[in-house]
């Protein structure tokens, strides 16, 4: 590893100062909407919403630090990448907090916290959400392939995947998804996204499950996800599409059902 001058040192720290200065500035005001929330007010789901955007920001300042660290002194700053990497998690909570952190249920069981943020358009909510993905997609390529947190992105990838989905106005798709509709646009892009997402979200678990923890739960939690994508697409009308997911679901379960009983027998001869 070359040796860092006191120069490029010093330039480095001058390059950062205004990075590190909206960092505190963002890390200020959440400090301070919390101690609102705190209080009970009204309007808490906005404040939840406004604070993911704070946490997204927050988030994209520690991975410029990283960026300008590997530039100027050839090194990844591990530390700003890590606080990036809580940032996003917070702001995933947050989405949680307002949308609900479910991944396969009735939209009946978290539409009454949608009503809260009833107001916000379809655009908004889709723009939120892209934002939060490009920002979870930058950290990931930050941190590069060869990193002991590529599994740990499978549960923040999955929670992000599941509020995705749970931000939608489901009650409104039909008109939504009907091309005189202002809405329109937004909601096709969200729809196509929160389907990706789903089924990315259960291949990276199958993905965790094969190469990683051979644990029965990571593979349980794919099949999961699969089953709130044949759920989206049953509540979109949507039959050939659901009807693919079922096979899948099925040809899944067949394989963890066979694992099981192979690590059954396993712990029975050990």
């Amino acid at each position: 590893m070359a040796k860092i001058s006191t120069e490029d040192r010093h330039q480095y720290f001058e390059k950062i100062k205004p990075y590190k200065t909206a960092i505190a500035a963002y890390l200020k005001r959440e400090e301070t909407v919390l101690l609102v929330l705190k209080k009970g007010t009204d309007g808490a789901a906005f404040k939840r919403l406004a604070l993911v955007e704070e946490m997204i920001n927050l988030a994209s300042n520690y991975i410029l630090l990283s960026g300008v660290s590997q530039s100027m002194l050839k090194l990844r700053n591990e530390e700003a990448l890590n606080d990036s990497r809580k940032s996003l998690y917070k702001a995933v909570i947050y989405l949680e907090e307002v949308v609900s952190n479910l991944v396969d249920a009735p939209y009946s069981e978290y539409e009454e916290k949608l009503a809260a943020i009833s107001t916000v358009e379809a655009r908004k909510r889709y723009l939120l959400v892209r934002k939060l993905g490009l920002a979870i997609q930058l950290l990931e390529d930050a941190y590069g392939d060869n990193t002991k947190w590529k599994w740990v992105f499978v549960e923040l990838e999955g929670r992000f995947a599941a509020t995705v989905k749970n931000i939608l106005d489901l009650k409104k798709a039909a008109v939504n998804t009907d091309p005189r509709s202002p809405a329109y646009e937004p909601t096709m892009y969200h729809l196509r996204l929160a389907k990706k997402l789903l089924m990315q979200a259960a291949d990276r678990y199958r993905e965790k499950y094969e190469l990683s923890t051979n644990r029965i739960d990571d593979f349980k939690m794919g099949i999961h996800f699969l089953n709130a994508l044949r759920r989206l697409h049953m509540i979109l009308g949507d039959k050939d599409d659901a009807d693919t997911v079922k096979k899948k679901i099925d040809i899944w379960a067949s394989k963890l059902e066979i694992d099981i009983k192979k690590q059954e027998e396993a712990a029975k001869s050990l």
